[in-house]
């Protein structure tokens, strides 16, 4: 099946064999390794297109975005550019895709001598800051207005409006044992919703943003150097808040999003701090006055958000996210907003509505 897929792209060299790669939890993908020595490897991707529906919106938002990237690292004279931005090869269609009549497929050059990491300490930390502060700042200039991939996805009025629909519904009957946190996310509700707010009031722009920080979304090179930020499927206009607040929620928590026992959950300083650092140090160049004020908010509002929509899942009866137990929805649910308030003890920044 793969080497039959990779015979619709234009590739260089003979391929050998294609074998599994990696363990991504949206797209299936593989590494095509080629024959000669002289000829690039790749990677072949089989598109989620249950997540991402339109799939020539996704591959134009990537192409874009990687075209402005390399004419940057042209512009600046950077070396070996080709382990610095993603490249992606035609289909015999001349798109980067290829549909075979069931899935949609991509693929791209393999990076070689790359690797990624997992750990998420101080240095990575810090490293991971500057790498999507440095994203976001080549891209502020794009003269093409994208598409969102995810339509909604880090909108806060629309989950507090699914949250709403679902306590309406009720449709699991768990509304009744949700009373104390329903109206701890109510009362910070108004708060929550203020980027929304400042976009309609003109006062806070949309980016183009990553939209899914993660330190294994970025690749290092042999001596432990960023080469380039991966996984661009998510880059879309977004509040900058959403590459900076997404990361901290799971980087700087010190435990897992589930983590069942509440004592163990708190709020890494030194990882916030180091992000930070690295961030500010590459971003600063875009930034607004107010921007750069509100990201102690996204701090917060990320496992806000990420609480307000295990939440609603929970009381739908779990239907979005896959769940190993009955009541793991609802752990999480009690998780995040254990991490939301060690955020507003750390940083003081909590705002509540009293009635």
């Amino acid at each position: 099946m793969g080497a039959e897929i990779v015979g619709h792209f234009q590739i260089e060299g003979t391929v050998a064999k294609v074998e599994p790669l990696g363990n991504g939890l949206i797209n299936d993908t593989y590494k095509v390794t080629t024959t000669e020595a002289d000829k690039p490897d790749y990677v072949l991707q089989r598109i989620n297109h249950a997540i991402f529906q339109d799939v020539d919106l996704l591959q134009h938002n990537i192409e874009v975005v990687t075209a402005h990237i390399r004419r940057k690292l042209i512009e600046s004279g950077t070396s070996d550019i080709d382990r610095k931005v993603l490249r992606f090869i035609p289909a015999e269609s001349g798109k980067t895709y290829y549909f075979d009549g069931t899935n949609y497929w991509r693929m791209m050059v393999f990076i070689p001598r790359a690797q990624t990491f997992e750990t998420v300490n101080a240095a990575y930390s810090y490293d991971a800051g500057k790498a999507f502060g440095h994203f976001q700042a080549m891209l502020a200039d794009l003269p093409e207005t994208l598409g969102e991939t995810i339509p909604n996805f880090h909108n806060m009025e629309f989950r507090l409006q699914q949250l709403h629909e679902a306590m309406q519904a009720d449709a699991a009957g768990r509304v009744k044992d949700m009373g104390y946190y329903l109206d701890e996310l109510e009362k910070r509700a108004s708060y929550m919703c203020q980027a929304e707010r400042l976009y309609r009031e003109g006062k806070l722009p949309k980016r183009i943003c990553h939209c899914d920080t993660k330190v294994n979304n970025m690749m290092f090179d042999e001596n432990g150097e960023v080469l380039c930020v991966i996984d661009l499927d998510t880059v879309m206009p977004s509040f900058i808040f959403s590459d900076y607040g997404d990361f901290l929620r799971t980087a700087a928590n010190t435990a897992e999003e589930d983590e069942p026992d509440l004592q163990k959950i708190g709020f890494n300083t030194e990882i916030y701090e180091a992000f930070t650092h690295g961030y500010l140090e590459s971003a600063s160049t875009f930034l607004t006055p107010l921007e750069k004020d509100l990201l102690p908010y996204a701090v917060a509002l990320f496992p806000y958000m990420q609480c307000v929509r295990f939440l609603a899942d929970y009381l739908n009866g779990d239907t979005y996210y896959k769940i190993r137990y009955p009541e793991h929805n609802l752990v999480r649910t009690r998780a995040q907003f254990r991490l939301l308030q060690c955020v507003e003890e750390k940083l003081l920044i909590c705002r509540i509505d009293h009635p």
